[in-house]
């Protein structure tokens, strides 16, 4: 897992989640700047799963791969439910899905950085 990679997605996925949260209390719905956003995130996430396929197949850390992938194809699903659902409900409920969504992935990084420990 290449250390910086992750902690860009950490960052991207707390700046959305702030984004979000600033909405909710501002009562207003997501807007697709917003979805724009989760978009460039899970670019991100696409190339982290790539780079800790190869990683894996190199052998290198030893981790169990069942642990791994589902920790990866998790955090791949959460950001495209999230958007599909935040666009159909056109509310200030959008918002609060999407924190929480952005939140999910952050914690799911991070604890991908655990699994392959290097934290």
């Amino acid at each position: 897992m290449i250390v910086p990679l992750a902690l860009l997605v950490v960052a991207l996925c707390l700046a959305l989640g702030g984004w979000a949260l600033w909405f909710v209390v501002r009562d207003r719905a997501v807007v697709l700047r917003q979805l724009w956003g989760g978009a460039v995130i899970e670019a991100v996430l696409l190339l982290q799963a790539v780079v800790a396929g190869v990683l894996a197949a190199t052998g290198s850390p030893d981790v169990d791969g069942v642990l791994l992938w589902g920790y990866v194809l998790t955090q791949l699903l959460v950001l495209p439910i999230a958007a599909a659902w935040a666009f159909a409900e056109r509310t200030r409920w959008s918002s609060v899905v999407l924190l929480v969504a952005a939140l999910t992935v952050a914690f799911l990084e991070y604890r991908l950085l655990q699994i392959w420990g290097t934290v």
